[in-house]
């Protein structure tokens, strides 16, 4: 009776029936994973409920592409930034979820593929699986920091092969794309005629300057190229359902992927008139949030090199994002280890598992996390590891 899309495995793991029987039994739990800035703390400024004092969201004008003046907003957010994005080439959606849709909707046929960079974010299956897409999978390699391998990219490439997925900075390995790997990416995708999708959620996050990284694809003209973002990290407001993509490429296929795009959009039409009428004040206001939330990663990974320093664990370089990625000894699988900190120290974290670590053993940190947690959490782990 049911689309063969739901073929996942819904039982729920082990480290969630504990975390849940740790809940139940009233234990106070160390959640070292925080991932929503709403829940961690952060001061949020009056002027974001004063975005919405505004009589023309009673109005309903449906644009496909999303109203002006949003996109407008999005615009002088990228011009703020040193890059200029013309507002016909950019296109507001409801999250960057809803983003990868649209994309795979306009790039892919049933059974076509698309290549994602492993380790990395969990959710490109479950996103490719709905438009009936398969996932294959390039490598980033860590050489005393994380790199692209640009041979196994070239590998998984197959005739069906239709897009290349970048997230920049990755999560949670917090590298960088560098300019040298997006040359060769936009030489191989335009040699291929295949599409770049850059998820650039994090972009606004880097721990430190370094003139050899990329830190968004608009503007890329070698290849069609799509960059993404929205307000859930830009600003640390996920609730308000607006995201973006900017199309980037030859003229001729802008042009044409913009037009298409267009169509996707004015068949849902899903993101809402208030939210695109508050988008410059939201941009704004939100500004002040992510001043915080990089204020708290930085001293929060401070922390944690310094309680780590002469322990069992090492944090892998990093250069941006909300997460750490501990490298723990192999003793103990990445399962057994985040079981035992959940049971004998009540504290949470990801196994490497989790985001497709292709080896044992790594356990995932978000330095979102409000700081007294953060803190007593990481105390706890490094007892666990002696």
């Amino acid at each position: 009776m049911f689309s063969a899309r739901f073929h996942w495995e819904l039982t729920t793991n082990r480290l969630t029936r504990e975390l849940a029987a740790k809940r139940a039994a009233g234990a106070r739990i160390l959640d070292l994973t925080e991932s929503n800035p709403t829940h961690a703390g952060l001061h949020y400024p009056a002027e974001i409920l004063g975005a919405f004092d505004d009589p023309s969201m009673l109005a309903y004008e449906p644009a496909p592409a999303g109203i002006r003046a949003a996109r407008e907003a999005v615009s002088s957010y990228y011009a703020k930034r040193g890059h200029s994005v013309p507002v016909d080439r950019i296109l507001l959606t409801a999250s960057t979820s809803e983003a990868y849709a649209y994309l795979f909707k306009l790039l892919t046929n049933a059974g076509d593929e698309i290549l994602v960079p492993r380790p990395s974010y969990p959710l490109f299956q479950f996103l490719a699986d709905m438009e009936s897409v398969s996932v294959r999978q390039y490598s980033l390699t860590y050489h005393g920091g994380w790199g692209i391998d640009l041979h196994s990219v070239e590998q998984g490439l197959t005739a069906r092969t239709r897009a290349i997925v970048l997230v920049n900075p990755n999560n949670p390995t917090g590298s960088y794309v560098k300019r040298d790997e997006l040359a060769g990416l936009t030489a191989l995708c335009a040699e291929r005629e295949i599409a770049l999708i850059s998820d650039e959620v994090f972009a606004d996050y880097s721990l430190s300057e370094d003139d050899d990284r990329v830190t968004t694809l608009a503007g890329v003209e070698e290849c069609l190229a799509f960059s993404m973002s929205g307000l859930s990290k830009v600003a640390g407001l996920p609730q308000m359902k607006l995201g973006w993509v900017v199309v980037n490429g030859p003229a001729e296929l802008r042009t044409k992927a913009c037009e298409n795009l267009e169509w996707v959009a004015d068949t849902y039409l899903s993101v809402s008139t208030p939210v695109q009428c508050a988008a410059a004040r939201l941009l704004a206001a939100g500004e002040r949030v992510q001043r915080q939330i990089r204020e708290r990663c930085a001293a929060n990974l401070a922390f944690a090199r310094a309680a780590l320093a002469g322990s069992a664990a090492n944090i892998l370089n990093l250069e941006g994002g909300w997460y750490i990625t501990l490298q723990v000894p192999q003793i103990h699988s990445e399962e057994k280890w985040a079981l035992q900190l959940l049971e004998r120290a009540d504290v949470l974290v990801q196994p490497g598992y989790f985001y497709d670590f292709e080896s044992e053993a790594y356990l995932v940190v978000s330095l979102l996390t409000a700081p007294e947690i953060f803190r007593e959490g990481l105390v706890r782990l490094v007892e666990q590891l002696k």
